[in-house]
């Protein structure tokens, strides 16, 4: 389910930040993100519907969260789209920072902060920004569910 190899293969949000400092011209940096979206496999149309959709986003946010518990801990992987190019760069910004990663590491990521890095809400519309963080808090959400959802021997 999780529609991210070719970007983890080649950038980890480390990777992104350093190609963001790189590149001085924001219209640059929205190509960047736009790319980065082009990136992310497409989502089966079963995935579109009102369970996965993002509330608070002025796109058309679809998220989806499988939960890995062959491990132990909770892993969790994601498979997002939208219908706004930015948006879907966007998300694939967010699961290369999220997708992978245990329940408890995704609730230990202070994502105003990583992504303050990039100086995102600084160049993105208030929408935009409230929307990136309803993601946000979507993917969270999942996270500490998922946390819940452990049985304890």
């Amino acid at each position: 389910m999780d529609t991210l190899n070719e970007i983890r293969d080649t950038a980890s949000f480390e990777d992104i930040l350093a190609d963001f400092e790189l590149l001085d011209d924001w219209e640059d940096r929205y190509r960047y993100v736009i790319e980065l979206g082009r990136k992310l496999a497409p989502v089966p149309e079963a995935a579109r519907n009102p369970v996965n959709k993002v509330e608070g986003c002025v796109s058309q946010v679809w998220l989806a969260t499988q939960v890995d518990r062959s491990g132990g801990a909770p892993r969790l992987f994601f498979i997002g789209d939208s219908d706004a190019h930015i948006v879907r760069g966007l998300i694939a910004i967010l699961f290369v920072l999220y997708s992978g990663k245990t329940a408890n590491e995704i609730v230990s990521i202070d994502a105003p902060k990583r992504l303050g890095q990039l100086h995102l809400q600084e160049h993105l519309t208030p929408q935009r920004s409230n929307g990136l963080m309803a993601m946000v808090k979507r993917i969270r959400s999942d996270a500490e569910a998922s946390l819940g959802e452990v049985v304890l021997h």
